[in-house]
């Protein structure tokens, strides 16, 4: 039995970034050899196990074969006969396909670290067509090492578009659609995922609302479209929370369509991607509501407290919080400033207006109400 380092952690070591997680591959090995060493299965369509001290991956090695569309349509053969050079080959790009010996021993069969010293993603062999994940996978980690300078090899965009006009990314189900979404919102410039499905043609299918986005912008010198998401960028430098980032991106989508982005049509891209609740109740309060919460200097104190109702800011104040965050990345993003304070402190006078003491004054019912949002109109005069 032989174990190898391989994928990510591989990658990530040559780069000199920290690794998060490792992974393993064993060849020469069965499952029930697994099994009485100790380990945990937890695979399901393949032998994957759990080291019995560390927890980390182990998978024995396995070929693949494309049996149906979409990305579950495989069927997957492990045994000790398959050699480590026939694992790697499944894999999507050179770069994951490096393999790491117990003594360091880099094995590199496919050429993964000149592509990585080269910035190149190119896909491993011509299998990567068989699972429209990778498309999803590849863009996101353009996103992922744009710093560095990474681009899509041309054959590799080229095969990508191929996928795309076969229909492969139709059946990309919205699961795994927004999980990958969420990881390229997660790095420091998101808008090269969405470049990169782009210049393959999957853009339009998975994110049609980007198409005005797209409209009269320069391609880069790789083909793909000049997106600028200006408000999602300034989200990046002010929050990794990424309810914030995909709320900015909904302002930048709402900014770069021609009479805004409807709410029908948000609630389809929530509803296409099945976008969790807290991060759609976010973004559609950032559009609705944005443009109106920077102009809170013009606003009365009777203004303020119909918008801070409007907000829901009393019972939920870290929305309210994430919301204010997304209002300066939109002003940032349009080079002003916008004060959070007047509306932070609006919100506090209000709120130390108490209804239990307008208890003690005899009033009750409605009343209690109408003279509690009186009182917190005064209070919030008081602090302007």
């Amino acid at each position: 039995m032989q174990v190898y380092l391989v994928g990510g952690a591989v990658r990530d070591q040559l780069l000199g970034l920290p690794v998060r997680e490792r992974d393993w591959v064993v060849v020469g090995s069965t499952a029930e050899s697994m099994l009485e060493l100790g380990y945990q299965p937890v695979g399901k369509d393949f032998p994957v196990f759990l080291h019995p001290q560390t927890k980390e991956e182990y998978a024995l090695a396995r070929t693949e074969r494309k049996t149906a569309p979409g990305y579950t349509g495989f069927e997957t053969r492990a045994g000790p006969d398959i050699t480590l050079e026939e694992d790697l080959l499944r894999r999507d790009l050179t770069i994951n396909a490096m393999a790491e010996t117990p003594d360091g021993e880099l094995i590199d069969p496919y050429n993964g670290q000149d592509d990585l010293d080269n910035g190149l993603l190119r896909h491993v062999s011509p299998a990567f067509a068989e699972d429209p994940v990778r498309i999803l996978r590849i863009a996101r980690f353009a996103a992922r090492f744009a710093k560095y300078g990474f681009h899509v090899a041309h054959g590799t965009n080229k095969l990508m578009r191929s996928m795309v006009n076969a229909g492969e990314v139709d059946h990309l189900v919205p699961e795994r659609v927004w999980a990958e979404l969420v990881k390229a919102l997660a790095t420091d410039n998101p808008a090269r995922f969405f470049r990169v499905l782009a210049a393959c043609g999957a853009l339009d299918i998975l994110f049609p609302e980007c198409a005005a986005l797209q409209q009269d912008k320069p391609e880069s010198s790789h083909g793909q479209p000049g997106i600028e998401l200006a408000v999602l960028q300034q989200a990046v430098a002010r929050s990794e929370d990424i309810a914030i980032r995909f709320a900015a991106l909904a302002c930048d989508l709402d900014q770069g369509t021609p009479g805004g982005l409807s709410q029908q049509a948000l609630s389809a891209l929530c509803d296409r991607h099945r976008v969790p609740n807290a991060c759609r109740e976010l973004a559609v309060m950032a559009v609705e509501h944005r443009a109106r919460a920077q102009d809170a200097d013009k606003l009365s104190a009777a203004q303020l407290l119909e918008l801070l109702n409007t907000l829901d800011a009393f019972r939920r104040g870290e929305r309210f919080s994430q919301f204010l965050r997304v209002c300066e990345a939109d002003a940032g993003a349009a080079g002003e400033s916008f004060n959070t304070a007047r509306l932070q402190q609006a919100l506090d006078a209000a709120q130390a207006v108490r209804a239990g003491e307008l208890q003690q004054q005899g009033l009750s019912g409605k009343e209690i109400g109408a003279a509690l949002q009186q009182k917190r109109i005064e209070a919030i005069e008081q602090i302007l």
